[in-house]
């Protein structure tokens, strides 16, 4: 405590000074930053091989019979080889075998915005069948109740059991791209019947599908003799 000259009384030291408080703020968000980086480092091994054992097993979901499955990676030509290394930008897609090693399907992962987020999910196509066989949402943070139905509504499952994706002529795009309407309204087998109360959800599900399958198969088709095994 101090007395000015006019009489006025002022208190020293009652509070730390701005520039400690900066230092110890500082202090604990550099120690906060250090601790989360190092749990993300710690736990990153763990989280890659959960999400490596779910996608596998979805692989064997949406390409039925499979037995085995190898993964290909496509190329700057624009052509397929098999996965060398973990280069995680590449595109990849997993080819299913039965135990003659035939070709039954192919696995392909897509992603699109939804309602509430980006949607990611993998789906099977069929070159023989020319269709989608399955389908998987591997990742999506939708509306519970209502667009989360998109991973587990039996109905709406059904539209991915053989959904065409015929190619058009010229080899370079489907014939009838894949469209969602109205439930109960799908009168084709490239539409996909809706969830009712789940619109934008399953609009955003055909339309990635869309997107997708309008890119991939025409690639797959072009190099289907490759991952037959035959050439």
């Amino acid at each position: 405590m101090n007395e000015t000259a006019g009489g006025l009384i002022t208190l020293q030291g009652a509070a730390p000074s701005s520039a400690r408080m900066i230092r110890g703020l500082v202090g604990v968000a550099a120690l906060s930053g250090l601790v989360i980086a190092l749990v993300y480092q710690l736990t990153l091994p763990t989280i890659t091989a959960k999400k490596a054992k779910r996608l596998r097993e979805a692989v064997f979901e949406v390409v039925p019979d499979a037995k085995r499955v190898m993964t290909f990676e496509l190329g700057e030509d624009g052509t397929f080889s098999p996965l060398v290394g973990e280069d995680e930008k590449s595109v990849r897609i997993y080819a299913g075998y039965d135990e003659e090693d035939t070709l039954l399907g192919v696995a392909i992962e897509a992603r699109g915005q939804g309602y509430q987020d980006v949607i990611k999910v993998l789906y099977g196509y069929s070159p023989k069948k020319a269709s989608i066989v399955g389908m998987k949402v591997l990742e999506s943070k939708e509306t519970p109740g209502l667009g989360d139905k998109i991973a587990k509504d039996p109905d709406f499952q059904a539209n991915f059991k053989d959904l065409d994706v015929q190619l058009a002529v010229d080899g370079t795009r489907l014939k009838h791209p894949i469209e969602t309407v109205k439930k109960g309204s799908a009168l084709e087998n490239w539409q996909i019947d809706a969830i009712t109360g789940a619109t934008i959800s399953s609009n955003a599900i055909g339309k990635l599908l869309n997107e997708s399958a309008q890119e991939r198969v025409p690639q797959i088709a072009r190099d289907l003799t490759r991952l037959e095994g035959r050439k």
